[in-house]
């Protein structure tokens, strides 16, 4: 069965070594996808564009991360918060990735605020509460690579909380019929987790944390993984 592409809006870039390595965000998240989908990609960097795409036209929306804050309320954002909006009142299939999952949180009515818990960064243990096609209870410890200084503190109205973690509560959100968010990063691998702390080393010393040990203890995030295979196989493709 043939579909149309699915849209990867990109909203930042990685930290300079991945982006060096690996290509931007969304090179990692076709790298995430590669084994799973055959319909095609476009990308569209929705920092810059002056009109986005029609959602209508695509399988689905993929929403990547971003270092830009929310809370910065800039055009762009407020252009693509819009979008999203109408997108999952369609019932379009959408992603929000980090960032993303911001931008549908703040655009459906919810409220985003520089995290109370402190930055969370690192693998890190998600704490599955409900039943949904984008997770998977049986893979134990369900680990996730996140990194992000910002949350979203208050639920849109008819949001799901899927999964928390030790410093987020909404860790994973089911915003619509075919609409999630994760704050985490499911395109991430080892690799790109470390160049993150490895980054950010001396702002996680000033706040008190232990880059060392973060270092340490990166691991295969399988259950995060699993995320973009299953966005393609219960949003996308059994729609």
């Amino acid at each position: 069965m043939a579909f149309p592409p699915l849209l990867i809006l990109v909203t930042g870039d990685p930290v300079a070594a991945t982006q060096a390595r690996a290509g931007g965000f969304a090179a990692l998240v076709r790298g995430g996808l590669a084994e799973v989908w055959d319909g095609g990609f476009v990308e569209v960097d929705a920092r810059a564009a002056e009109a986005l795409p029609a959602a209508e036209r695509f399988a689905g929306v993929i929403v990547t991360g971003s270092a830009a804050s929310v809370t910065e309320r800039a055009p762009w954002i407020l252009r693509t918060e819009q979008y999203l909006a109408e997108a999952v009142r369609a019932e379009h299939a959408v992603l929000g990735i980090c960032f993303g999952h911001q931008l549908l949180g703040q655009a459906l009515g919810g409220l985003v605020e520089r995290n109370p818990h402190g930055r969370e960064m690192g693998t890190v243990k998600l704490r599955i509460i409900a039943d949904d096609p984008l997770l998977d209870r049986g893979i134990e410890p369900a680990l996730v690579h996140a990194t992000h200084v910002d949350a979203v503190t208050r639920l849109p109205p008819g949001a799901e909380v899927l999964a928390t973690t030790a410093l987020d509560g909404h860790a994973a959100l089911r915003f619509g019929e075919r609409a999630w968010g994760v704050q985490f990063h499911p395109e991430f691998d080892e690799r790109v987790m470390a160049e993150y702390v490895q980054t950010r080393a001396a702002l996680l010393t000033e706040e008190g944390r232990n880059p060392a040990a973060l270092l340490a203890a990166i691991a295969p995030a399988a259950a995060g993984r699993l995320v973009l295979r299953r966005f393609v196989e219960h949003g996308v493709r059994f729609r």
